[in-house]
């Protein structure tokens, strides 16, 4: 009996010196360290009050042809970004003729930054409008609504189907510099979504994910990242396909 008394004590002080190798890992990677394989970056939405800006995500069809979602992969409220020309990510669930316009609005000028045609066909999956493509810079405390638009009736507009988010340019928060210097790639999605940077930070990722299409970790780190944002899993996508212009 005694025996067994001693073995349970054994097999509870293994579990209490368990538990404090755990909490200490877990304290280690808040401080920084490299995150875990099957981790994914938790994004922290800004505390300011910004106004709901996403729209569309829906579905179009016609009969058997050209049936599709299609959403931009950006916050429902205005998502941040330090660079002066990033990277914007939208989707399309299968391929379509249609014309697809994709465009930029300044809210200082009726004109707009960007407003561009895609060749067609469009394939399937996620595609990037690189403002550097482009020569389109934002303008920091300028607050931009980006869309992308499939044309199902050229001389009836009101059938377009309509996707579009909003990006503000923002100055890097404070050691933000410093941590990015320091991170190896994998680990930069991470810091941008800790520091609320939306479209870097899915950027960072999106980047990763073309270096390797087929990583089913980086996948499952985008597809967590979305998710946070009420963005639904992109189904059947290997990775981002850069369209021609």
């Amino acid at each position: 009996m005694r025996a067994q008394k001693q073995g349970v004590l054994m097999f509870l002080c293994a579990l209490v010196a368990s538990g404090i190798v755990v909490s200490h890992g877990a304290s280690e990677q808040s401080r920084g360290s490299t995150p875990a394989a099957s981790s994914a970056p938790v994004y922290k939405p800004p505390l300011r009050g910004a106004p709901r800006g996403r729209v569309g995500a829906g579905t179009r069809g016609s009969g058997e042809r050209d049936i599709f979602v299609l959403s931009v992969l950006a916050p429902d409220h205005t998502g941040l970004t330090v660079s002066e020309q990033p990277s914007l990510y939208w989707f399309i669930s299968q391929a379509t003729g249609l014309p697809v316009e994709v465009a930029i609005a300044d809210p200082r000028t009726t004109q707009p930054l960007l407003e561009r045609r895609l060749p067609s066909p469009v394939p399937p999956g996620v595609h990037p409008i690189k403002l550097a493509d482009f020569g389109v810079r934002l303008v920091p405390g300028v607050t931009y609504r980006w869309s992308v638009t499939v044309i199902a009736d050229p001389d009836r507009r009101a059938r377009d189907l309509l996707a579009g988010g909003l990006i503000e340019r923002v100055d890097h928060p404070a050691r933000l510099r410093e941590r990015l210097a320091q991170a190896r790639a994998e680990e930069v999605p991470f810091l941008y979504a800790e520091a609320g940077l939306w479209y870097d930070a899915l950027a960072a990722i999106s980047e990763l994910i073309d270096r390797a299409p087929g990583d089913t970790v980086l996948l499952n780190q985008r597809a967590a990242l979305l998710g946070q944002v009420g963005l639904p899993k992109l189904g059947g996508e290997e990775g981002t396909r850069t369209p021609r212009f």
